[in-house]
């Protein structure tokens, strides 16, 4: 997520900040960071790394603006969740339009330099997989919800309790309904 290059003024709304991207000096160098994967069978390990990356990115990036960058990490997840069921010629488009999703989120809303991860761990509690999925539920925000969901997943694929930390900074990044 760091070799993302970001927008130089990340001001207005989303759809402004969209249209800046075109115009970006990185925004082309950015979308090449993808290599196409050499195989269908390859598709569905590349999206998880992508939400694995994403994820594991919002301890650092998440206070920028946390409802907007936790969909780096769950737009891509969506697609990862719904391939089984698309034809297999549609797979590698839809890796590329996860990696251009996640890519144009950090672009246009995280910061360039990344919040002192160490301690921003350090400072969470930890979790077990079912207190993150319970807080989450007891937040009630449609992003801490989804978000913490996708973080899990990366949590049961990695066993790293860094995603596990993740879903409680959300939690406090994100305000209740």
């Amino acid at each position: 997520m760091t070799a993302v290059d970001r927008l130089e003024d990340q001001g207005g709304f989303i759809a402004h900040r969209l249209d800046r991207l075109e115009r970006s000096p990185g925004w082309t160098a950015s979308l090449r960071l993808l290599q196409p994967a050499a195989s269908s069978e390859e598709v569905s390990a590349r999206l998880e790394s992508l939400v694995d990356s994403a994820a594991r990115a919002c301890i650092g990036l998440g206070h920028a603006a946390s409802v907007l960058l936790v969909h780096a990490a769950t737009a891509p997840n969506a697609i990862l969740h719904v391939l089984p069921v698309l034809p297999t010629e549609l797979w590698q488009r839809s890796l590329t339009a996860a990696w251009a999703a996640t890519a144009a989120i950090i672009a246009t809303y995280a910061p360039t330099r990344s919040a002192p991860e160490a301690e921003i761990r350090a400072r969470l509690p930890e979790l077990s997989r079912e207190d993150a999925l319970r807080r989450a539920a007891e937040h009630g925000d449609e992003h801490v919800l989804k978000f913490t969901d996708t973080a899990v997943e990366s949590y049961d694929r990695t066993g790293d309790p860094a995603f596990l930390a993740t879903t409680s900074l959300a939690g406090e990044l994100i305000h209740r309904p």
